[in-house]
C-alpha cells in the first residue's frame, strides 16, 4: 500500500516514541531531559499535522482513522511511563508519584477498553470508528500533562528549586484524568450497540 503523507506522518510519530523512551530512561541528565521533551513535543505536532493535511487535502483513510489515535495511545503511554518511573526515583513529590502513578493505571485501562471495543466494532462490523471532538480534548491534555511533567522538574533543577512539590504537574495530571475518563465512558456508551451479535 502506498502510504500518504499524514500515514507517513502517523507512522513517523510511532517510531519517535522508543527513541524518546529509550533517551529519557538513559539518563536524567539535563541533556537527556531536553531532548526528550523537544521529541516529544515534535511527535506531538506530528499529531496536529497529519490531521489537518488529511482534511484539508482530502486524504482521510481507514488506515489514517485506525493508526492516528493508535500513535497518540503509544506515545501518551510511553511519555507515562517514563515519567512515572523518573518519579520514583527522581523527584521526592510522593503526593505527584501517587497521583501519576493511579493516573497512570486509569489511561492504560481507558485506553486498552477503548481499542477492544474498536477493534471487535471495526472486525464484526467494518466500521472503523475515527476520533471524536471529546477524545482529540483528551490527547491535548494528556501531552500538556506530559509536557509539564517532564519540564517543570527540568525547570526547577536549573533555578535550584527543591522538586518536593509540582504544582502545574499535578494540575494538568488531574485535568487529563478527567477528560480521559469522560472520553472513555463516552466512546463506549455510544459504541456499546455495536457489540450487539443480533445487529
Amino acid at each position: 500500500m502506498k502510504m500518504n503523507l499524514p500515514n507517513k506522518l502517523t507512522v513517523l510519530r510511532m517510531c519517535m516514541v522508543p527513541i524518546f523512551v529509550v533517551i529519557m530512561m538513559v539518563s536524567d541528565a539535563l541533556w537527556a531531559t531536553l531532548t526528550g521533551l523537544i521529541l516529544f513535543i515534535a511527535a506531538s505536532l506530528t499529531d496536529m499535522l497529519d490531521g489537518k493535511i488529511a482534511r484539508k487535502y482530502g486524504l482521510v483513510t481507514d488506515f489514517g482513522k485506525f493508526m492516528d489515535p493508535l500513535a497518540d495511545k503509544f506515545m501518551v503511554i510511553g511519555a507515562m511511563f517514563v515519567i512515572l518511573y523518573r518519579s520514583l526515583i527522581s523527584y521526592s513529590d510522593l503526593l505527584f508519584a501517587n497521583v501519576f502513578f493511579w493516573a497512570f493505571l486509569l489511561v492504560i485501562f481507558r485506553e486498552l477498553a477503548v481499542t477492544s471495543i474498536r477493534l471487535i466494532v471495526s472486525g464484526s462490523k467494518g466500521i472503523v470508528v475515527p476520533a471524536n471532538m471529546l477524545g482529540k480534548i483528551k490527547t491535548c491534555t494528556q501531552i500538556a500533562c506530559v509536557i509539564c511533567c517532564i519540564a517543570e522538574p527540568m525547570i526547577y533543577k536549573l533555578i535550584e528549586r527543591p522538586t518536593d512539590f509540582l504544582p502545574v504537574s499535578l494540575a494538568t495530571a488531574a485535568l487529563m484524568l478527567v477528560f480521559t475518563i469522560w472520553s472513555g465512558l463516552n466512546y463506549i456508551i455510544s459504541l456499546w450497540k455495536y457489540m450487539d451479535p443480533q445487529k
